[in-house]
């Protein structure tokens, strides 16, 4: 059944005899302040409307739409009402948002003043909800889904399910079988030290490393790596195995980062102009990469898709690396906890 969530530290119940119209708490996310609370130092009914239209805006978009680098900065926008939509913000969603973040709160879309909750449930953004059997109804399936950010793209939805069912089963072609027992053995798979011939530059920001060298060769390779590679310092010396550049989507907005994918394994996103570590995609035997088309690929974990595009078209030879790793650390090593 679908579930009424509310914070009930914030909450106040109202008899309907209650003459309170407005309260002077100061409370919840900087983002969804209402303006009246932030000019007249109370809010109303109708300031969780305001919530409400920003709430919308950001399961759509992706972010909330006041957005700066404080919160002074924040309020500031709120009270101009400066925001904008990205491309292919839905028409209905985008009419009903408008219809919300307006200044004047007793202009917004479900206030007592507009007729409150009717004209609000009659919007065409819930024309599939039946309000009055909603608790009965069965909730939509949570898939990975990607909105197209312009009219050049498409929509991309992912495919878990399958993926988890069907990647432990696909077999390693014998060159690679070869190569990654090459690292479990520390036996050299080619003549000579010679590490260069393991690396395969794309530009100055990307490569990718054949999985063909010995133990000591990888720590010939390791040398290199912290005396050269400036995104050394971001993955705790473990050996970068492939890194590039990539736009790590969130709903219509994307950032772009420099993943690096290492021993371990590890997927770590770097920022690339501001030098600091955003994150890293959580390894787990059900981790599974899903190419999407040449641009666009999923890195899906048991709670969360990371969605990711790739600006040179190769989202292929990410997934066929995450997986050659995967394959390693998994097949070859099936009861091994993630280092």
């Amino acid at each position: 059944m679908h579930i009424q969530i509310t914070d009930f530290g914030t909450a106040k119940v109202l008899s309907p005899e209650s003459k309170q119209a407005r309260a002077n708490s100061f409370v919840g996310t900087a983002q969804y302040v209402s303006p009246e609370l932030l000019t007249e130092k109370s809010a109303c009914k109708s300031s969780d409307l305001w919530a409400l239209g920003c709430i919308i805006y950001q399961l759509v978009a992706g972010l909330p739409p006041f957005r700066a680098g404080n919160e002074y900065l924040i309020f500031q926008k709120i009270i101009k009402l400066e925001y904008d939509f990205p491309e292919k913000f839905f028409p209905k969603a985008r009419d009903l948002v408008e219809k919300l973040l307006v200044l004047d709160a007793t202009k917004r879309l479900g206030c007592e003043e507009m007729g409150g909750y009717g004209p609000l449930k009659a919007h065409p953004f819930f024309e599939s909800i039946t309000w009055e059997n909603l608790h009965h109804q069965t909730p939509p399936k949570l898939t990975a889904y990607l909105p197209a950010m312009s009219e050049d793209d498409e929509d991309c939805y992912g495919n878990y399910d399958n993926l988890l069912s069907q990647f432990g089963c696909m077999q390693v072609s014998s060159s690679s079988s070869h190569s990654l027992s090459a690292l479990d053995t520390g036996l050299p798979q080619r003549a000579g030290s010679n590490i260069e011939q393991y690396i395969h530059d794309l530009d100055t920001n990307s490569f990718e490393l054949d999985l063909q060298f010995s133990e000591d060769e990888k720590k010939l390779l390791l040398e290199k790596q912290a005396s050269g590679n400036p995104w050394h310092q971001f993955v705790e010396n473990n050996l970068i195995l492939k890194m590039g550049p990539v736009d790590k989507r969130k709903g219509l907005f994307a950032r772009r980062r420099q993943l690096l994918l290492t021993e371990g394994p590890h997927l770590y996103y770097v920022d690339p102009v501001n030098k600091v570590l955003k994150g890293e995609i959580p390894w787990s035997q059900e981790l599974r990469p899903e190419a999407k088309n040449f641009k666009t690929f999923f890195v899906h974990t048991p709670n969360r898709t990371y969605y990711l595009m790739d600006p040179s078209g190769n989202a292929h030879k990410w997934c066929k690396k995450i997986q050659e790793v995967w394959r390693h650390r998994y097949q070859s090593h099936p009861d091994a906890a993630v280092q």
